[in-house]
């Protein structure tokens, strides 16, 4: 004779459901919208929303807009002066550069030496610009104190 009884595991009760995960952090300009549509519609026909909970509503929306435009735009300046920027580096191609380096003596003290070398290349990645030597060392351009132009 077969068992007809039902694990109390499989209950659907006992199921939870993974937790649903979205990609945003914050609300934007189309959340703002359905919370105040859904504040519209579900508010007391005897004591309405008044025009000036309306209005500053309607102003707080006008900012989000305002701030995620301006937001969008930065995005996008940013974006133009990165992919620039290579070009920009690229006119020290062939041009004798200096920097410091910090190495720690025998002693333990540490000391700035002057290193030099001549730019073969440029390259970029993740924004960074790094800067390669004729020796084939790579220097980050922002550690870079002097450019000149090698005598010939």
């Amino acid at each position: 004779m077969a068992n007809n009884t039902i694990d109390p595991s499989l209950y659907l009760s006992n199921y939870t459901p993974p937790e649903r995960k979205t990609g945003q952090q914050s609300l934007g300009k189309d959340d703002f919208l359905k919370i105040l549509l859904t504040q519209l519609q579900h508010q007391d026909p005897l004591n309405p929303l008044e025009d000036k909970e309306f209005i500053s509503q309607m102003a707080s929306f006008s900012t989000l807009e305002q701030m995620t435009n301006l937001t969008k735009t930065m995005e996008k300046f940013v974006e133009s002066q990165n992919a620039h920027l290579i070009l920009r580096y690229s006119e020290m191609i062939g041009k004798q550069v200096e920097w410091k380096e910090e190495t720690v003596s025998e002693s333990g003290e540490t000391v700035q030496d002057t290193k030099q070398g001549m730019v073969k290349a440029v390259r970029q990645k993740d924004g960074e610009i790094a800067l390669e030597l004729e020796n084939g060392q790579l220097i980050s351009a922002n550690v870079v104190t002097k450019i000149t132009i090698p005598n010939v």
